[in-house]
């Protein structure tokens, strides 16, 4: 079967399957200046829903601790992992050893001035920066971007342009979201950084995950093909009968 086959093959499939967010949703032409990103969770959410990576449909994580609220839309940047390449960036920007990644994609925070009432959306994004986070020994980077297109802060360019009020929100999310009274801190930031590094970090991740699934559909595609080849030969041994 041809390659232009397969093509259409998957393309017919997508019409009649839901994709999985992780992997079927395509990241952008335009990345990483602009990304496609997957919302888990919103602001009025009381408990934190992700992504089962198994399924692709959103899962009850737990719920959200005490007053920790997630100040904006939360998700993740499809196709991209945070695995190697998002280790060593890490490694080589705070000076510490034997971190690595999470092994998720990357997250991201998506700012809008807009009330968004329900996850398990779509949202286009212009990443601005970031926060380098550690967990636990594990590179976790969170990505800061706003709307594409958003009427009130869609001329914010950098982190830079952030209200250290929005920014210190934020912080303090991340920073407790995790933690239980009188439990030692979990996580840490040990950077905020601007566009510039928000834009390394969307590259690496997006390089982990082309090393790890990159030639996904290829291997569905084979997969098929054997598929099909294996009921021909079934097909024919029973016509012989």
């Amino acid at each position: 079967m041809r390659r232009e086959a397969f093509a259409k093959l998957w393309k017919m499939i997508g019409l009649r399957y839901k994709s999985h967010p992780w992997h079927g949703i395509d990241i952008g032409e335009d990345s990483p200046n602009i990304v496609s990103t997957f919302i888990e969770v919103i602001p009025s959410d009381t408990v934190k829903y992700e992504v089962d990576k198994v399924s692709g449909y959103l899962k009850i994580d737990r719920p959200q601790k005490f007053s920790n609220i997630v100040p904006a839309m939360y998700g993740f940047v499809p196709q991209t992992l945070c695995k190697d390449k998002v280790a060593q960036y890490c490694m080589q920007q705070t000076g510490r050893k034997n971190i690595i990644g999470d092994d998720d994609p990357l997250d991201i925070c998506v700012l809008t001035e807009r009330e968004v009432t329900h996850g398990n959306i779509i949202v286009p994004a212009v990443p601005i920066g970031g926060f380098r986070m550690i967990d636990g020994g594990e590179a976790d980077d969170k990505i800061i971007a706003v709307l594409k297109s958003d009427e009130i802060y869609g001329h914010w360019k950098d982190i830079s342009d952030i209200p250290d009020m929005i920014l210190q929100r934020l912080q303090h999310y991340f920073l407790t979201y995790k933690q239980l009274p009188g439990e030692d801190p979990k996580c840490e930031i040990t950077h905020t950084y601007g566009c510039e590094e928000a834009h390394e970090v969307i590259r690496r991740s997006q390089e982990d995950y082309n090393k790890k699934y990159g030639n996904l559909e290829e291997a569905l595609s084979l997969t098929m093909l054997e598929a099909f080849q294996f009921a021909q030969r079934s097909q024919d041994m029973l016509d012989e009968l």
